[in-house]
């Protein structure tokens, strides 16, 4: 699938994510499955290539981790949103979201 910023599907997903409410997050499946796709990785290259403007760090990944490269950034919007994190609970960033509290679902 080639992506470009006038596709309807980049225009969907970042609907979807900029619907977030501050403190919740969605895995990059689930916002697929919102669209009634599978495509987790298109909505992670979306993200990638087009989501700078939306709240990005509502976004992650299946394990509750937030987007690689970025986890720092994130954990400082976490906080600030009083997102729910399980901290300690991964040796390399030393948190993960609380999916189990913070999930979302439109």
């Amino acid at each position: 699938m080639r992506l470009s910023p006038e596709s309807p599907f980049v225009a969907a997903v970042l609907d979807i994510v900029d619907a977030i409410p501050p403190g919740r997050v969605m895995t990059y499946g689930d916002v697929a499955a919102t669209l009634g796709s599978r495509a987790a990785r298109v909505v992670g290259q979306t993200m990638a290539q087009f989501g700078a403007d939306a709240p990005w760090w509502r976004v992650i990944r299946a394990g509750g981790l937030p987007p690689i490269g970025h986890e720092t950034r994130a954990l400082a919007h976490y906080r600030a949103e009083k997102t729910p994190l399980l901290l300690g609970a991964d040796p390399e960033t030393g948190y993960r979201v609380d999916l189990s509290r913070a999930r979302w679902r439109p």
